[in-house]
């Protein structure tokens, strides 16, 4: 009777260091997703810094194109309007997840036409400033799509681990809910292309 009285209590006592052991290795990779999350958020946020002075450059050269000025002004706006709601719990709520990546989308895309438009102006492309600007906005779209994959791949491992069997009792037990991922299309996160046309025209 000892004998089985021991078992059992050497079982508990093992499964309980089992459920400590594995509790602790959900929280430190929830804890990577939160540090990879963090990263992505300082990057969009170095993007949003450097808009209002993009913006203001190409509007001293190109006034005239209100449309595509306004449509950066205002996709900034609305990405600036969903940071200020909080994101702390973003990685959770798949609805907020989703409006994150349209606005930001929208902003690239309105960053790409941007980008488009200044091609037309000669002036604009040789203003030192503006090509300092677009060289740290080319770095930075490049640093989201980096630090986007990381934060998929640390979600991933996370996701996974809590799914997967007998983990994933602990992790229901304990109140573990999978993150969400970046899906957007590939070119809502690449660098806006700008080629500028180093031959001149033909002339006839």
């Amino acid at each position: 009777m000892k004998k089985v009285l021991i078992v059992i209590i050497v079982f508990i006592v093992l499964a309980g260091l089992w459920g400590v052991s594995t509790r602790n290795g959900f929280v430190t990779m929830e804890e990577n997703v939160k540090q990879s999350w963090s990263q992505v958020e300082n990057v969009y946020q170095r993007r949003l810094d450097l808009i209002p002075n993009l913006v203001a450059t190409v509007q001293g050269y190109a006034s005239h194109e209100r449309e595509t000025l306004e449509a950066v002004t205002q996709a900034r706006a609305s990405v600036g309007q969903i940071s200020a709601q909080g994101l702390q719990n973003i990685t959770n709520d798949p609805k907020a997840f989703e409006r994150f990546q349209q606005a930001q989308g929208s902003l690239s895309s309105a960053l790409s036409r941007l980008m488009v438009v200044a091609e037309k102006y000669p002036d604009l492309k040789a203003n030192e400033n503006f090509l300092d600007l677009q060289k740290q906005l080319e770095g930075t779209e490049n640093r989201i799509a980096v630090e986007r994959r990381r934060f998929n791949e640390a979600a991933q491992s996370y996701n996974t681990a809590i799914r997967m069997f007998p983990g994933s009792l602990i992790a229901g037990f304990s109140g573990f809910q999978q993150k969400n991922y970046f899906t957007a299309a590939p070119e809502a996160a690449q660098a806006p292309k700008v080629q500028f046309n180093t031959t001149p025209p033909a002339t006839h």
